[in-house]
C-alpha cells in the first residue's frame, strides 16, 4: 500500500535512493542538486542503508568513483547539477562507452556562463548525445518514480547503459508536493539485487576495463552503443508496465494530455508541462482543441511514437529551455522536426526558446503561444520558426 507523504523533488530523489539501497553513492556539492547527497548521507549516518558513501573533491571525480564502483561489480548512483555535470563531462562518456548502468539525479540547472543557478536544460541538453538514457520528470513524483524504474531499465543485459533522472532546479527540487511513496521492501523486490556478469572483482574471470580501443574495435562498440539505446526502448516500456501493475501509476514515452482531438498542441518537458496542462484546460472551455505531448523519455528519442502521435495536429510549438545557439532552433525542436521529416508527417511547427536562467513562463505566456498556433493555422503561414516566449526586448 502506497505511503502519502509531503517532499521536495530532492527528498523524493533521496528518498528513492534510500529504498534502493546502493552499493556506493559517490557524490560533491552543487546547487540545487546538493540536498539530494546531503539526505542521503544522513540515510547513511543513522544506519538505514548500508551504502559506501564516498565524499569527493570534485564532479569529475564522484563520476570517476562511480564508475570504479560499477566496474568492480557494485550498484552506484550520484546527484549533480549544471556545472558539475559539466566537469563530469570526460567521464560522462567514458560511463556509457563501458556499458556501465550507473543512475544520476540530474538537477536541472543553467550552465555557466555568465553564472547561474536557476533552472533552465542546457545541462542535459549538453550531454544528450553522451551515449545516457534519459528520463525527465514533470514534478516530485515523477522524479521518485523514475529513480525507482532506473535500475531495473539501466541494469537489463540488452541495455547496459548509465541513465539520467531529470528534474526542474527549483522549480520541483526545492518545492514540496504530496506524492505516494511505496514501502521499503516493495521498492526492493521491485528493483531487486544487482548481479552483473563481468565486472572486475570476479576471480574466475580476468577482465579488463576501459583499454585503448583502436580503429580496429572503436567502430563496431559505438554501434553496440546506439543499438543497446535502441533496445532500451521497449525496456523501458516494459519496465514501466509492470512499475503499473504494482503502484497503478501510468507511465509511457511520453504523456498525451487532451492531445487526442487536439488540432493545436505544445511539445515540452519536465515542470513546465504542469502551466500548460492548465491553460488547456482553459482554452478548452473557450471551445479552442488546444493539447499537449509531454515527453518523458528524451533518449532514446522516441521519434516515431511522436511523430504519429502529432500527425493529426494542424500546427504544433516546440517548447526548449535551452538554446542550442545554432541559429537553426533548439535540441528538442531539431529531434521533433527530424522525426516528422522522416516519417513524412507534413506539420507546421514552430519552436520557442523560454525560461532560459530561470526565467519564469506564466500561463499568459503559454497562452499566446497557442494564440500564434491558431493564426498559423487560419492564415498557413510561418513567419519566422525561430522565436523567443517571455524575453525581454528594447522599445524601438
Amino acid at each position: 500500500m502506497s505511503i502519502r507523504e509531503r517532499l521536495s523533488g530532492n527528498e523524493a530523489a533521496a528518498t528513492a535512493m534510500k529504498q534502493i539501497n546502493p552499493d556506493v553513492v559517490a557524490a560533491f556539492p552543487i546547487t540545487p542538486s546538493t540536498e539530494i547527497p546531503q539526505y542521503f548521507s544522513t540515510f547513511v549516518d543513522n544506519g538505514l542503508v548500508d551504502t559506501e558513501f564516498v565524499a569527493v573533491e570534485s564532479e569529475h571525480s564522484a563520476m570517476s568513483a562511480c564508475i570504479g564502483a560499477e566496474a568492480a561489480g557494485a550498484r552506484a548512483m550520484t546527484a549533480t547539477s549544471a556545472n558539475g555535470l559539466s566537469l563530469m563531462w570526460e567521464m560522462i562518456y567514458i560511463a556509457s562507452s563501458l556499458r556501465l548502468p550507473i543512475v544520476l539525479s540530474l538537477v536541472n540547472r543553467a550552465v555557466s556562463g555568465p553564472l547561474n543557478i536557476h533552472n533552465d536544460h542546457s545541462d542535459a541538453m549538453g550531454v544528450r548525445d553522451a551515449g545516457w538514457i534519459m528520463l525527465f520528470s514533470e514534478n516530485n513524483q515523477e522524479a521518485y518514480d523514475n529513480t525507482l524504474m532506473a535500475h531495473r531499465i539501466a541494469e537489463n543485459e540488452n541495455v547496459l547503459l548509465p541513465i539520467m533522472i531529470c528534474q526542474d532546479g527549483f522549480i520541483t527540487s526545492h518545492s514540496i508536493e504530496n506524492i505516494e511513496l511505496e514501502e521499503d521492501s516493495e521498492v526492493k523486490k521491485f528493483v531487486g539485487e544487482y548481479h552483473p556478469k563481468h565486472y572486475l572483482l570476479n576471480d574466475k574471470e580476468p577482465i579488463a576495463v576501459g583499454p585503448l580501443d583502436v580503429q580496429s574495435y572503436l567502430f563496431e562498440h559505438k554501434a553496440q552503443q546506439a543499438e543497446a539505446m535502441k533496445a532500451a526502448k521497449d525496456v523501458i516500456l516494459q519496465v514501466s508496465k509492470e512499475f503499473e501493475e504494482w503502484t497503478g501509476r501510468h507511465y509511457g514515452l511520453f504523456e498525451e494530455y487532451k492531445l487526442d482531438d487536439a488540432e493545436i498542441a505544445i511539445v515540452c518537458m519536465n515542470s513546465t508541462a504542469g502551466t500548460t496542462k492548465a491553460v488547456i484546460d482553459d482554452l478548452r472551455n473557450q471551445g479552442v482543441k488546444a493539447g499537449l505531448l509531454k515527453l518523458r523519455v528524451y533518449r532514446p528519442f522516441p521519434g516515431e511514437e511522436v511523430a504519429n502521435a502529432l500527425s493529426h495536429l494542424k500546427a504544433v510549438a516546440v517548447l526548449d529551455k535551452a538554446d542550442s545557439l545554432n541559429a537553426a532552433g533548439g535540441a528538442l525542436f531539431e529531434d521533433v522536426t527530424s522525426s516528422m521529416y522522416v516519417a513524412k508527417k507534413q506539420v507546421p511547427i514552430v519552436n520557442y526558446i523560454y525560461g532560459i536562467g530561470g526565467r519564469d513562463t506564466t500561463s499568459k505566456e503559454i497562452t499566446t503561444v497557442y494564440n500564434d498556433l491558431q493564426e498559423i493555422v487560419n492564415t498557413g503561414k510561418i513567419d519566422n520558426p525561430y522565436r523567443y516566449l517571455g524575453l525581454r526586448r528594447e522599445e524601438k
